[in-house]
């Protein structure tokens, strides 16, 4: 009987991968199961071009139906205004093309990010690394050792930070071998994966996962990417439990954006639903100028003044902090709201 219980719980487990298979790449297929009449809105299809679509169908049941303005559809749906050139904006804004092993970046004197994988369950509009050379930095395990023995050769380093693309991409045993071969490093003491799959398909959370972070000798954290409280629901909050269980500590960080969460209320309740799924409210983001997708900013002084009316309506421990990522800073830039 035990046997039979894991080779269910494996099958279900599994589901993430059938779901990552069957993500909606056609706007015009993502309008009809929407309800919304494709026909009023195909001008915009042509962005899929640009940047392509991705929505997995768990966050799908998420979307409100009938409503072009879902704030989460407003997140995934391609726009004619990507087109737009503007001023001031660039393919690269954090001027991350300068990588000191494949797929590694080392842009603060103590942590290094690590492309685990260069693709995601869902492209959000937003990316900043929509244009990145993914093609060049493609992650294998040649690629790997070459990060890993830049890791070993770097006694400051003691944060390895996986990202991406989206690092739980990667299947489990993939992840299992690369958290092996760090735990070798001995001035490594820490491991963060940055990561929105768990959120767009709540099954990627899976026993081997929870067991890999809950083992290693690294302590471990996960920070999600979730911009709206309505991308929280049951499935969520469900499988995420494992690992408070297991007591690894989860984080958000979300961005501001014009139209899905730029206004105090919503992002007070963005952080009371973080808070009550056992996730800790940490960052909340200036946008990053990426050329094409300037529809979604909010200038600093309107952040400000949004941030000043959410400490009016929050308690400090659920506050994130505002921050702003400068190419070639040392650390992120806190916004100073004086």
């Amino acid at each position: 009987m035990p046997q039979i219980i894991t080779q269910i719980s494996d099958r279900l487990h599994t589901s993430w991968q059938k779901e990552l298979a069957n993500v909606i790449t056609d706007p015009k297929t993502l309008l009809e199961l929407l309800k919304i009449t494709p026909e009023e809105y195909q001008q915009h299809f042509s962005a899929r071009k640009l940047f392509p679509v991705r929505v997995p169908r768990p966050l799908l049941s998420r979307m409100k139906k009938g409503d072009i303005n879902d704030p989460i559809l407003k997140q995934v749906m391609p726009l004619d205004s990507e087109f737009t050139i503007t001023d001031g904006y660039s393919q690269d804004p954090l001027e991350e093309h300068d990588t000191v092993a494949p797929g590694l970046l080392h842009k603060y004197k103590h942590r290094v990010l690590m492309m685990v994988k260069t693709g995601c369950a869902i492209n959000c509009r937003y990316c900043f690394r929509r244009h990145f050379p993914y093609a060049d930095n493609s992650p294998n395990k040649v690629r790997w050792q070459q990060a890993l023995s830049y890791i070993q050769n770097h006694s400051e380093i003691n944060e390895v930070i996986f990202s991406g693309g989206d690092p739980l991409m990667a299947n489990d045993e993939h992840l299992l071998w690369l958290i092996n071969e760090i735990e070798q490093i001995p001035h490594v003491k820490r491991l963060r994966i940055h990561t929105r799959l768990p959120i767009v398909i709540p099954q990627r959370i899976t026993p081997a996962l929870v067991s890999a972070l809950a083992k290693t000798r690294l302590k471990s954290t996960v920070v999600f990417h979730i911009n709206h409280a309505n991308e929280i629901n049951e499935d969520v909050i469900q499988a995420i439990e494992p690992l408070i269980a297991a007591r690894i500590p989860l984080f958000n960080q979300s961005v501001l954006l014009k139209g899905i969460n730029d206004d105090a209320n919503t992002l007070a309740e963005l952080s009371e639903q973080l808070f009550d799924s056992g996730i800790q409210p940490y960052y909340l983001h200036l946008f990053d100028k990426v050329q094409g997708v300037a529809h979604f900013d909010i200038d600093e002084q309107t952040a400000k003044k949004i941030i000043l009316q959410l400490m009016a309506i929050l308690p400090g421990y659920l506050m994130p902090k505002l921050v702003r990522e400068i190419a070639g800073e040392a650390n992120k830039t806190p916004i100073n709201l004086a």
